[in-house]
């Protein structure tokens, strides 16, 4: 059986009132305005049909069906508040669940991750992979490492640093291909991609006065991670950017196309978690070992200002 529920702001704007017999003590514990609380409670009584208060000159007064309708709904906040608490007994304030991209944990964070156990002994960190964005207001995390803009509502985003899209391949693949010369060419090429981050080619193209192929060849991945290893492997050319290329530039097991063509991804990186996270300690000490990190990696040099 469907059931009636009348909106949830609501029946907590008039269950603060009725407890408090007070809009303005209501609008204080719910952290709203006065108006809002009442604006809330007179939805409530005209979704349900009925007055649930008389309002005096000194104050309120409940009506009969509000005396009876009261202490059902503090029955039930009561209920929802005690089985919250339950459910996050098992977290620590010592330990951040973050989640982050499996190529940025492979390639940058875990390498590294020592480091912040050394430096912040009474912290751990728990990590969560996933390829797609949290939305905050579902994900059970602590905190995120990201890509893209910042959008969420009540969500704090730590600006980490910029970074540049670059076609790369394998030298093997480069030598074989010596009519890679101008972005153009690679028209018709095999070109991997990245499906949770199918804007980053056709932005790369656009940059160049260009436009992504249709239907380009080439095989389509769930990270950049394994668009990169095959890459390496002579199957295409993939897209570098920062903070994945350092090991592998080094080494030489991938090099640049074209040199200078680098273009700026419009998309950034961000350290987020949501506001009421930002001030306790198991964040702060990460996010400051976090940007430590950043600044002293010199394959972001430049980078951070950009951010």
């Amino acid at each position: 059986m469907r059931r009636r529920l009348p909106s949830l702001n609501a029946l907590r704007a008039f269950e603060a009132a009725a407890r408090h017999m007070s809009y303005k003590a209501a609008a204080e514990e719910l952290c709203v305005s006065q108006s809002a609380v009442s604006h809330q409670v007179k939805g409530l009584e005209d979704a349900l049909g009925i007055t649930l208060f008389v309002r005096k000159v000194r104050g309120l007064e409940l009506t009969a069906a509000g005396k009876l309708y009261m202490p059902v709904l503090s029955v039930a906040f009561d209920g929802i508040a005690e089985g919250t608490a339950r459910l996050l007994q098992g977290r620590s304030d010592s330990v951040l669940t973050l989640q982050v991209y499996s190529t940025f944990t492979m390639r940058w964070l875990l390498p590294r991750l020592s480091r912040f156990q050394e430096a912040c002994p009474g912290f751990r960190v728990h990590l969560h992979t996933a390829q797609q964005d949290p939305q905050f207001s579902q994900a059970d995390i602590d905190a995120a490492i990201i890509i893209g803009q910042p959008e969420q509502p009540g969500v704090h985003y730590e600006p980490l640093f910029g970074c540049e899209l670059f076609p790369v391949c394998s030298p093997a693949y480069l030598a074989d291909h010596p009519e890679l010369r101008e972005p153009a060419d690679l028209a018709g090429q095999d070109l991997l991609q990245v499906y949770p981050s199918a804007d980053d080619w056709p932005a790369w193209f656009r940059a160049h006065g260009l436009e992504l192929p249709p239907q380009p060849a080439g095989l389509r991945f769930e990270s950049y991670d394994v668009a990169l290893a095959s890459a390496v492997r002579g199957i295409g050319v993939a897209l570098g950017q920062q903070p994945y290329m350092e090991r592998d530039l080094k080494a030489g097991t991938l090099v640049e196309v074209f040199a200078g063509k680098r273009v700026t991804n419009p998309n950034r990186w961000f350290l987020a978690c949501r506001n009421e996270m930002r001030a306790q300690a198991k964040f702060v000490a990460f996010e400051r070992w976090l940007l430590a990190e950043i600044v002293a990696d010199e394959s972001l040099a430049g980078l951070r200002q950009s951010a």
